[in-house]
Parts: C-alpha cells; structure tokens; sequence
C-alpha cells in the first residue's frame, strides 16, 4: 500500500470530525465588544472609517446555527486534511497539521462572515504549535526544525505588522496574529512551503478581485476590502501540499 495513502485517510477521517464540530465550537466562541463610538470632534483614522461603514457583524451564535454549516465545514476540513495526509505521509509534523485543520476551517469560516479571527482561538494554536515543535527537539535533540519554525513565525509576523502598519486599512491586525502562526507551520515545513504558502495567498487573493472585476464588469470590486484570513489558510495549504513539488520543477 503507498506509504500516502494512509495518512490520506487518517486525514481525511479524522479533518472531517474535528470540522463537523465546527458550528458548536463557534457557538460557544465570545461576542466580540462593539466598537466604541466616535467622540465629537475626533478625527478617525482610515481604518475607523471603514469599520463605521461596515454593516453590523453577525453574531458567533447565529454563525454557528446557520443550516448545513457542519457539513460544509466536515467537507472542507477532510479534503484539507486528506490532501496533507497525501502530500506530507507520517512525517512528524502531520499529528500538528492534521489538528490544525480543523480550526483553519474554523477560523476561516468566522473570518469570511464576521471579518474577524478570534485571538481565542489563534494564540493557543500558535502555542501549540510552538510547544510540538519544542517537544521534538527536547526528544530528539534536533534544534533544526524549531529553529526553522520560530525563525519562519517572526519573519512572516514582522511583515505582516508592517503591512498593517503601513496601510491599516487593508488588513486587520488578526491577520497579524494568524500569519505567526502560519509562518510557524510553514517554517517547520521548509522553506519552500513557507514561500510558495505567502505568495499562494497573495496571489490567490488578488486574482480573486480580478475574476470578479472582470465577471461584474466594475473596477471598483478590486478596491472593496476582502477579509485576508481565508486567503492566508488557503496559501499556507497549498504550500504544504505543492509548495516543494512546485519549487523543484521551476528551480531543480
């Protein structure tokens, strides 16, 4: 039997639980403050601008009971989980990306209507993430590998706060947070997947604009603001699934 296609199932198995849990999870999620109000005479930045005219967020509880959200999120988190399984095989990392699936999914999911990503949910799992990769290296006495990771997670969360540093508007600091994480995963990965992930995001995201500039026949689709978060876990999955095979056809 091919030495991939087990973890394929074991993923795609064990995705497709953690995500059908997804709606009680974000059910039990807590509301997030409202935005305080404006005094008078107080000038707002961009990025206030743009949050005044948001419509409403919807709320964790409505999110988590809306119809078929399980299942959506039970299919999304197997085929994720089942294309890591396929392309990493019982490597060490695949018990931490394969736990991760699941909340990808959720925080995907939570991003995409509300236009936030918890730091309830992204800080653990960034912990976590670094607490596997420590654990490897006090077992095994190989630093390499969690040296890569928490190099990969300052790097890519240095970028990304001067992003939002410098264009505050564009990108919230939640997609600051969840790129540490990524960056850790990634790192831990290779350097590869830590590229072809960020660029994947990117690129993802942008030609997302461009299809529906051009299907709606308006340019000012490319300047609506598109929650990143979404993106960035797409990117990151697909740097771990194609990002060595990718960086080898084009480079080796």
């Amino acid at each position: 039997m091919n030495e991939h296609l087990v973890p394929a199932i074991v993923g795609f198995v064990a995705c497709g639980i953690g995500g059908a849990l997804t709606p009680y999870l974000i059910r039990v999620l807590p509301e997030p403050p409202p935005d305080p109000e404006p005094g008078e005479g107080v000038e707002l930045t961009a990025a206030q601008k743009a949050r005044l005219e948001e419509p409403p967020k919807e709320l964790y509880a409505d999110l988590g009971g809306r119809p078929r959200l399980g299942l959506l999120a039970a299919l999304v988190s197997a085929v994720a989980g089942a294309g890591i399984g396929a392309a990493v095989g019982a490597d060490w990392q695949l018990p931490l990306l394969l736990a991760l699936v699941p909340v990808g999914t959720l925080l995907g999911i939570v991003d995409h209507r509300t236009r936030l990503l918890p730091s309830i949910v992204v800080l653990p799992a960034t912990l976590v993430a670094l607490g596997y990769g420590g654990a490897r290296w006090a077992t095994t006495g190989d630093s390499d590998d969690f040296v890569r990771g928490l190099i990969g997670l300052i790097v890519v969360r240095t970028v990304f706060w001067l992003l939002w540093f410098i264009r505050q508007a564009g990108m919230g600091f939640g997609d600051v947070r969840l790129s540490a994480l990524l960056g850790c995963v990634l790192g831990y990965a290779g350097g590869s997947e830590l590229l072809t992930g960020l660029y994947a995001a990117f690129l993802v995201f942008a030609g997302r604009g461009i299809v529906l500039a051009l299907v709606k026949r308006d340019r000012s689709v490319l300047k609506k603001a598109y929650p990143f978060g979404p993106f960035l876990l797409v990117g990151a999955w697909l740097g771990i699934v194609a990002g060595d095979p990718l960086v080898s056809a084009l480079y080796g």
